[in-house]
């Protein structure tokens, strides 16, 4: 039989994807990130508008998914190492920027008339700027490891510990879980300490041999990491630390194991496809009859974010040492609020700590500030250039960290070389540049080929070349050539070339270095170089030529 209990369902979600597909294509011609068109498509397909969101549960359970998997994403950042290594002008920064946003931001909110616990929700919420629309810019403009990039991005680190810190608190007051136990502080005690020590068994013996196993198959690290995402959520849920920090364990769990960058890539557009139910869900609740109240306040904490976060990360950054210049483009950059905003503000509404109308204030001005932070940030460069007579007013004449080069912009380790494909060819490569001093990156996911890449001294990570998200986070800045070693596969059952997206993906992330790709036959290397190839590898052809060489030396001598 036809069960069509589901129909009216199915066709609601499949007409607001395509909203909201319509929608972002506007506001790719306008230069603006999906957050803002969906959003919007909430609000146009809300009850005040075209009333087309029916299915409010389903939804809602979508949007909880979401959470938990960007959630589970941040904790995959979080490992001890990257902790300990964020540098000194990060945690200053960073801690400053949140102290002085947040104090001046809530100040404001009480002086607006609302409560001291909402005022601290709102200053909370203005400190924190988006990381994934900060990085995406960056990444577009070719400035991610330019000295106000890394700037920023050592104080977006700062902001998402401060920001799971103070989930982790708004869970403990309670409210967070929908469990009917989830008011038991007891339960909810003991619930803790049981999920932490079943993360730290799981960190210390066994995530890297289960992992081992399951990434030798890569469609099964995804399916592994949304389960275990959602089966941490659906805990952290039933015993009242809500689903939010449940997903957050669970990545730190994964944070400190090789594979956490390749997991993260490859959720990426899983996490954007099912955020879209997250922002639906928040337009739809926006209460357009009563937002004529919420435009005065919106546009003072909007002008707030976007010219008082500037100012106050350039007066941090110019006390630290660097130039206002430098300052100037940092503070650009983190001039709008968070997605994380919102999760955090939904929090307090669900904990009933403020009031659904302050959570609609929160989107009124992620939708400006976000909007408009784009086209600053953009623009960074012609802003500064009318700004510089005014800042070098205020320049200071000791710019220690620029002259002394302690500054974000100084990786610890780079390479010359990055490998993709660490069979024996690659290997062999590898170890014939490592003789002659080169130093060298290796890339695969096949756990056994990175095991014996390091067994040689040599660093390695897992992941796919032809995955985009992880090319985007390699360390290409000082990188002289990129190698892969993967050949086209033809065959009767398969046909796969791996060059196309591969070189695609380095031309997305600024690389203008020499890159060598591999081919069966030389009869494909013209293909290669239309591509973007600088040189061509043929292994078995390659390899005959040597041989003939040296057999026929042979036959004279």
């Amino acid at each position: 039989m036809h069960d069509t209990s589901l129909a009216p369902v199915f066709f609601e979600i499949a007409l607001l994807v395509l909203m909201a597909a319509g929608l972002g294509l506007i506001g790719l011609a306008l230069r603006q990130p999906l957050i803002v068109a969906f959003i919007a498509t909430g609000i146009l397909a809300g009850p005040d508008v075209l009333g087309l969101v029916q299915s409010e549960a389903f939804i809602a359970l979508l949007s909880q998914i979401s959470i938990a998997v960007l959630l589970f994403l941040v904790g995959l950042k979080l490992d001890v190492g990257l902790i300990r290594n964020l540098g000194g002008v990060a945690v200053a920064a960073g801690v400053g920027q949140m102290a002085l946003t947040g104090v001046i931001g809530g100040a404001l909110a009480l002086a607006l008339g609302y409560d001291l616990l909402a005022a601290v929700y709102i200053g909370m919420a203005l400190a924190i700027s988006s990381t994934i629309i900060i990085v995406k810019l960056l990444s577009d403009k070719h400035e991610i490891d330019a000295l106000h990039g890394r700037i920023a991005l050592g104080i977006l680190i700062v902001q998402d510990i401060a920001v799971v810190a103070a989930m982790v608190l708004v869970a403990a007051l309670g409210g967070a879980g929908e469990a009917a136990h989830a008011s038991d502080p007891l339960l909810m005690l003991g619930g803790a300490v049981g999920m932490l020590a079943v993360v730290w068994v799981f960190v210390r013996w066994l995530a890297a041999p289960l992992l081992s196993r399951i990434a030798r198959a890569p469609e099964l690290v995804v399916i592994f990491a949304v389960g275990w995402a959602a089966g941490f959520a659906a805990l952290g849920d039933e015993i009242g630390l809500g689903k939010e920090l449940g997903g957050l364990a669970a990545g730190i769990s994964l944070a400190s194991t090789p594979f956490r960058d390749a997991i993260g890539a490859r959720l990426a557009p899983l996490r954007d496809f099912l955020l879209l139910f997250f922002f639906l869900s928040l337009g739809a609740g926006v209460d357009l009859g009563g937002l004529g109240a919420q435009i005065l306040p919106a546009l003072l904490f909007s002008a707030f974010v976007l010219l008082g976060k500037p100012v106050i990360v350039l007066l941090l950054t110019r006390f630290l040492g660097y130039r206002t210049r430098t300052g100037f483009l940092a503070g650009v950059t983190l001039g709008q609020i968070s997605e994380f905003s919102l999760i955090f503000l939904a929090m307090g509404v669900a904990a009933g700590h403020v009031e659904e109308g302050t959570g609609a204030l929160i989107t009124l001005v992620a939708l400006i500030t976000i909007a408009l932070s784009v086209y600053g940030i953009a623009s960074s460069h012609s802003l500064l250039a009318l700004a510089e007579p005014l800042l070098k007013r205020f320049e200071r004449r000791d710019m220690t960290r620029e002259e002394e080069g302690d500054s974000p912009d100084q990786p610890g380790r780079g390479y010359d070389v990055v490998i993709l494909g660490l069979g024996r060819y690659g290997q062999r490569i590898g170890q014939g540049l490592q003789a002659r001093g080169f130093r060298l990156l290796g890339v695969d996911f096949d756990p056994e080929a990175l095991r014996h890449w390091r067994a040689l001294g040599l660093d390695a990570r897992f992941g796919d070349a032809t995955d985009p998200e992880f090319i985007a986070h390699l360390p290409l800045r000082r990188v002289r050539a990129v190698i892969s070693t993967v050949p086209p596969i033809r065959g009767a059952l398969a046909q796969a070339d791996p060059h196309p997206a591969f070189l695609q993906s380095l031309r997305d992330a600024g690389y203008t270095g020499a890159v060598a790709v591999t081919v069966n036959h030389r009869s494909e290397a013209d293909a290669a170089r239309v591509l973007g190839a600088t040189l061509v590898l043929s292994p078995f052809e390659d390899a005959a030529e040597r041989a003939v060489d040296k057999i026929a030396d042979e036959c004279r001598g």
